[in-house]
């Protein structure tokens, strides 16, 4: 059962990247057209998806690995 619960985790981590990325990407794109500064809020979004997605992944990928240890 353990190791079914790892696979979900890491099944749901393409996702979790994905969903950090867009929603980055969309709230700047939204800040871009509502200040009219052309990309400078979208790559601001964009870092910090990047960020937010390999932190959680970073955290997701050591509880799996903390789950298969024990």
């Amino acid at each position: 059962m353990k190791k079914q619960m790892g696979v979900w985790r890491l099944v749901g981590l393409g996702w979790y990247i994905a969903a950090c990325l867009v929603m980055g990407i969309l709230a700047g794109i939204w800040l871009d057209q509502a200040l009219r500064t052309a990309p400078l809020f979208m790559l601001i979004g964009l870092a910090l998806g990047l960020v937010t997605a390999f932190t959680g992944m970073y955290r997701m990928l050591a509880g799996v690995v903390e789950d298969q240890e024990k």
